[in-house]
């Protein structure tokens, strides 16, 4: 156990040994173990945004072995994915690599202006499958989101009552929000807030804009001064909004854009700005395998200080 690890699992007092001990699995796994660092594979685009739009610019990613292969070849911390994704390949792959359930999931079949997504496994399920944690999105700012805020705090008591770590997926999104307000910096931030008040261990949000959605916000941003400008300013700031750094903060890796010198700024600015690593996803399995191994050891790369 590093200092480091050390330093990050003492922010989590009110948690039981289980929870740490798998928070810990989480920190110390891969090739930045160790470091405080993460990089996470997602797989739960399938079901969120249908197989062909997912897959299909890369047929072997089809089958749901080639993720857990990827995260494990890649030393990423932990593989997320649905119920059935890791059904496919949880005995297969047992202790190669920290699992994390995705225990909720939207459709793109059914569009709406202010999302929400179904229940679609449970913490009995993570059990079962050995996983480290859960995973849960939340849509601030959609007109179901109190709903969402009740059903994560639920699944987030199971879920540490039992010694697993929780994991947030915080994204704005409803009909109160512009599109640009998806991204702004005070709404992503108040997102991170929520994450953290809602008890989770680790925060996915995406990263934002120097946009600025609230007008209520808005004045105390130029008030206050607040450094937004550059993007490893926009994420200190995203980490001050969560506990002043006192949760482990992650952002998306977005739509794949295979364009490496975008990308890799954007890793610099996250670790820059403080921020604790990153999800990518469709970034990852859209590319050939190689060339997903190159990014993701280029990213971890840059976390590692190299």
């Amino acid at each position: 156990m590093t200092p480091r690890v050390k330093e990050i699992l003492s922010w989590y007092g009110a948690d039981n040994p289980g929870t740490l001990t798998n928070l810990a699995r989480l920190l110390n796994h891969g090739r930045l173990g160790g470091t405080g660092k993460f990089v996470i594979l997602p797989v739960d685009q399938g079901f969120e945004h249908g197989p062909a739009r997912s897959f299909a610019v890369n047929p072997p990613a089809y089958d749901p072995r080639y993720h857990f292969e990827l995260a494990i070849e890649a030393g990423c911390n932990a593989f997320a994915a649905p119920l059935g994704v890791l059904e496919a390949g949880a005995r297969d792959y047992a202790g190669d690599v920290p699992l994390i359930l995705k225990v909720n999931n939207s459709a793109v079949l059914s569009a709406e202006g202010d999302p929400t997504e179904a229940l679609t496994s449970s913490v009995d399920d993570a059990l079962r499958l050995g996983c480290a944690a859960v995973g849960f999105t939340i849509y601030p700012g959609s007109a179901h989101q109190f709903e969402m805020f009740s059903q994560v705090r639920e699944i987030a008591k199971e879920a540490k009552r039992n010694g697993l770590a929780v994991v947030i997926w915080s994204y704005p999104r409803g009909h109160a929000l512009s599109k640009q307000g998806e991204t702004a910096i005070d709404v992503v931030g108040y997102a991170a807030q929520i994450a953290a008040q809602l008890g989770a261990h680790i925060i996915k949000v995406k990263l934002p804009t120097d946009h600025l959605e609230q007008p209520e916000a808005k004045k105390v941003y130029l008030e206050q001064k607040i450094p937004i400008a550059t993007q490893a300013e926009r994420v200190r700031h995203i980490m001050q909004c969560a506990f002043d750094g006192r949760r482990i903060v992650i952002f998306s890796g977005g739509a794949a854009v295979f364009d490496d010198n975008k990308l890799l700024d954007e890793i610099r600015a996250i670790q820059q700005g403080g921020g604790f690593g990153s999800i990518i996803g469709r970034n990852s399995f859209q590319r050939s395998h190689d060339e997903a191994l190159k990014m993701l050891h280029s990213v971890m790369d840059i976390y590692a200080g190299q």
